[in-house]
């Protein structure tokens, strides 16, 4: 009897696994799985421009329970969340980008300091991080987005007085669902907001 033939969607939501979707021997074989690690390069702001003495500490960005994990996030649809099998970030999402953002506005040595929320000196400024989307979406044709929406926020430390917000949204389209492709991306997406937000946060210290 000949196989049905299985397209390429389908053997992507086949290989991952949907949040609570999983049984138990499925979760603890996957768990023992070793997984390819990928991180994503800093891309710095602008040398030129305004520069300040002022510190600035970066709070660990907030996530949904999907998002704050190793694991790169799959939406195969809109109500649906998976991850990519056989691959994950060198660390938890928020830690990845809270270090992104870190290197990216210390590297335009424009900023007095400028370091995460849970060392360094007290803060004028403290920057409030929010990820809304972080994914890989899955279109008709089995095409792929790296998508991904981040809210800033910057908040006077002393009084906690809101100075200013932006969302910042990119995405870059993927050849294929490939963990090097789907990172690769992630990188050219990156590279656009990085120093998009690192600009735009020194400019409202």
């Amino acid at each position: 009897m000949q196989t049905p033939a299985i397209t390429r969607r389908a053997a992507l939501l086949g290989a991952v696994c949907t949040l609570g979707g999983c049984g138990t021997l499925t979760s603890l074989n996957a768990a023992a799985a070793p997984l390819d690690t990928y991180d994503l390069i800093s891309v710095s702001g602008s040398s030129k421009g305004r520069r300040t003495s002022r510190t600035v500490l970066i709070a660990r960005p907030q996530a949904s329970a999907a998002l704050a994990t190793d694991r790169i996030m799959i939406r195969p649809d809109a109500s649906s969340v998976a991850y990519l099998p056989d691959a994950r970030w060198s660390d938890e999402l928020p830690l990845v980008l809270q270090s992104l953002l870190v290197r990216s506005i210390s590297d335009t040595n424009r900023v007095g300091y400028v370091g995460r929320n849970d060392a360094g000196p007290v803060p004028d400024k403290a920057l409030l991080v929010r990820i809304d989307a972080f994914e890989v979406t899955v279109g008709q044709g089995d095409t792929f987005e790296a998508l991904v929406d981040i809210d800033l926020t910057v908040l006077n430390d002393r009084d906690q007085r809101v100075i200013a917000t932006r969302s910042f949204m990119q995405s870059a389209a993927a050849e294929n669902e490939d963990p090097v492709t789907i990172v690769a991306a992630f990188q050219r997406v990156m590279t656009v907001v990085l120093p998009q937000m690192a600009d735009w946060t020194i400019q409202h210290l």
